[in-house]
């Protein structure tokens, strides 16, 4: 089925879903790989580039999200929507506003988790962003583990996601996957 110009999502959508695809998907991975770390100054440094890119994922989904709101999706194919069963159309919109809600809640609790454990976020080494909750070594054990698990939370989403589209290219060879691919034929 071709992608009319009418089912594609616009460059501007393309161009933020892919970069916070491989923003988040880098972000995990480097998270996974400096949790590992003994502590020495160059964890610290990683913990802070951990920080900065988490800042800017926020940034970026607020950017998504105000772009999302002033551009309507596309609507998917008539034929495609026919197609589908009703439990995929509510776990089509119920897993993009969960991935959503998780753009803003794993940075969010890491920012909340940083500033009770009393480590300001200075972004870039340039700005210093205010505290989101008081300095508190208790309220930091508390918000610590939600941090992690939001992250995995948003992993196992993101991954649905990604099968969900895997599987509209290769089983059900409707195209879907053209709406959102960089440079696709229109």
């Amino acid at each position: 089925m071709p992608s009319s110009p009418a089912h594609r999502y616009t460059t501007t959508a393309i161009a933020l879903h892919w970069v916070l695809a491989a923003a988040l998907l880098g972000l995990l991975v480097f998270g996974w790989y400096m949790v590992g770390l003994p502590f020495s100054p160059a964890k610290l440094k990683y913990y802070n580039w951990h920080k900065w890119a988490g800042v800017t994922i926020l940034l970026l989904s607020v950017l998504r999200l105000v772009w999302r709101l002033g551009h309507r999706p596309p609507a998917l194919p008539a034929r495609m929507a026919a197609a589908m069963p009703r439990w995929q159309h509510l776990a089509h919109h119920g897993v993009h506003h969960l991935l959503y809600a998780l753009f803003f809640a794993v940075p969010l609790i890491g920012w909340a988790y940083s500033s009770a454990a009393g480590f300001p976020i200075v972004w870039f080494g340039l700005w210093q962003l205010p505290d989101f909750v008081p300095a508190s070594p208790a309220l930091a054990e508390a918000i610590k583990p939600w941090h992690e698990l939001s992250a995995y939370a948003l992993l196992a989403l993101a991954a649905l996601h990604i099968a969900a589209a895997l599987k509209h290219q290769v089983i059900d060879r409707d195209g879907l996957l053209r709406r959102m691919w960089p440079g696709s034929a229109r």
